[in-house]
């Protein structure tokens, strides 16, 4: 699935959608209190960001001739355990999704980790076809941010003759 723009060419995209919490059973997943838009966006080579409503982006979902229809797409599944410091993530495969009202649900293929049967707040970071994504892969993002800069407190940089009015 791609993004486009009036008289630009297409772009891929990752899909990011949140929910309030999520479910599994039966090789299905389910985002539940899904936010009413799905975000996109692209940092290389073309710049991208924007949001459409869910009910949009399960409409492109087979559409042309990449669709993820076509060429279903992997997935990590972040999301918040009331027993853990941290999020947890799981690598996904979706297929065959379905919304309904603020439910949205897609069949599953579980790549890496574990889905659980339910758990709090979640994050599903959808990427493009033929480019598998994992948390791995997510690892390196710490490590891109700048360094942090100091910014010095106003009266540390007062000049003392600013510091004598």
């Amino acid at each position: 699935m791609t993004a486009e723009t009036v008289g630009a060419d297409p772009i891929e995209v990752m899909f990011v959608q949140t929910a309030q919490a999520m479910c599994s059973a039966d090789q299905r997943l389910t985002l539940i209190g899904l936010a009413d838009s799905t975000l996109y966006f692209s940092g290389w080579p073309v710049q991208a960001v924007g949001h459409m409503t869910s009910a949009q982006f399960l409409d492109a979902w087979s559409e042309g001739e990449n669709s993820f229809a076509a060429s279903p797409p992997s997935a990590v599944l972040s999301f918040l355990n009331p027993n853990a410091d941290e999020p947890a993530e799981v690598v996904v495969v979706l297929h065959d999704p379905a919304l309904r009202r603020d439910r949205f649900t897609y069949r599953v293929a579980v790549l890496d980790g574990t889905l659980p049967a339910a758990a709090g707040a979640c994050v599903l970071f959808i990427h493009p076809p033929g480019q598998p994504l994992s948390p791995a892969s997510m690892g390196g993002i710490e490590q891109k941010r700048p360094a942090p800069r100091r910014v010095r407190p106003a009266h540390e940089r007062l000049r003392p003759a600013d510091a004598a009015r």
